[in-house]
């Protein structure tokens, strides 16, 4: 009896899972497009700050603590991503408006 409670329980949630979401307006699909980008540029700076950090150490570590026989070479350059610019916002499609003919009043039309 177990068992087949349980194979209930597993296809209703089968059927749970397989079920198709509708695909996400155009307004969200901006907001995540939008979150990417700033995730991203977060991503960057992250990256730059640890270049800089690691640029100090390796800096106070040649001067103070290096073998002075071993050749050095230049620290590799760190890219500034600069500040978070939003993407421009695409402006809505403007209203259309139509122009309607006015109808033909009924007591003209019979005379």
């Amino acid at each position: 009896m177990k068992k087949i409670i349980a194979l209930f329980v597993g296809m209703l949630f089968a059927g749970i899972a397989t079920a198709k979401l509708p695909p996400p307006s155009d307004e969200a699909k901006a907001k995540a497009d939008e979150a990417k980008a700033k995730t991203a540029w977060g991503d960057k700076t992250a990256s730059y700050k640890l270049c800089l950090a690691q640029g100090k150490t390796v800096a106070y570590y040649l001067k103070t603590k290096a073998p002075t026989g071993k050749p050095v070479e230049g620290l590799p350059a760190c890219a500034d991503p600069g500040p978070y610019v939003a993407a421009p916002v695409a402006a809505p499609a403007a209203a259309v408006s139509v122009a309607v003919a006015p109808l033909p009043n009924k007591e003209l039309a019979k005379k």
